[in-house]
C-alpha cells in the first residue's frame, strides 16, 4: 500500500476549493499522472458521481462514495489489480482555505508482489501533482 499526503492553503474560499476539488474532471490541470477525466453521465457534480480516468496508463473509474460539501470529499476506484482511495477534505482558515489531498493506492491479490515499486512511483507521481496543485490553486503554498 502507498499513501501520500499533500497540503495546501489556497485563497479560494471552501466552497470554490471544495467545487473544484471535488470534480475530478479538474485532476487533468494538475496531476501530470492524468491523460484524461470524464465525467460519466450529466449533472451536477454530487455523492455517487462517476468519473472516468486514465491515470499513470490505466483506465480507472473513480465514484465520489462521500460529499459533504463544502468539507469532504471522498472517491474510489476499485479494479481486479489495484484500489485507489483518495481523500479530500476543504477547511477554512483567514483568507482562505486550508486543503487536504490524502491518496492511498492498493495494489490487490497477486500484484502485491509489485507493491514496492508501485510505492515508489507513487511517491514520483504525488510529488508531481502536488507541484501541480500549487500552481493550480490561486496564492497556493504548501503547509508542512
Amino acid at each position: 500500500m502507498a499513501r501520500h499526503v499533500i497540503t495546501v492553503q489556497t485563497s479560494l474560499n471552501p466552497e470554490e476549493a471544495f467545487d473544484y476539488m471535488s470534480d475530478m474532471r479538474n485532476f487533468i490541470d494538475w496531476d501530470p499522472g492524468v491523460s484524461s477525466a470524464v465525467m460519466v453521465g450529466d449533472g451536477q457534480v454530487e455523492k455517487g458521481s462517476s468519473f472516468d480516468l486514465r491515470a499513470s496508463g490505466a483506465d480507472l473509474t473513480y465514484v465520489l462514495v462521500e460529499f459533504d460539501r463544502p468539507k469532504r470529499v471522498v472517491a474510489e476506484a476499485n479494479t481486479p489489480r489495484l484500489r485507489s482511495y483518495d481523500i479530500i477534505e476543504v477547511e477554512a482558515i483567514d483568507g482562505g482555505s486550508k486543503v487536504t489531498y490524502d491518496a492511498t493506492l492498493e495494489v490487490k491479490g497477486i500484484f502485491k508482489i509489485f507493491s514496492p515499486i508501485m510505492a515508489l512511483l507513487f511517491d514520483r507521481v504525488v510529488a508531481q501533482a502536488e507541484e501541480g496543485l500549487r500552481k493550480a490553486l490561486p496564492d497556493a503554498e504548501r503547509v508542512s
